[in-house]
């Protein structure tokens, strides 16, 4: 319990930092990648396993 409030603190002196060129295009790829999985694991469940209407 008394790690906490020093987290906390530590967390509060910390200076903002913007993001590196390549940690955005690391956080774009992988949003591309999960958007296309998704859309892969779509395709096959209406493909191959159609709804019964």
């Amino acid at each position: 319990m008394a790690e906490q409030p020093k987290i906390a603190e530590e967390l509060k002196k910390m200076e903002y930092e913007p993001l590196l060129p390549v940690e955005k295009q690391l956080i774009g790829w992988s949003i591309g990648i999960g958007v296309a999985g998704l859309l892969v694991l779509w395709w096959v469940a209406q493909t191959f396993f159609p709804q019964g209407h």
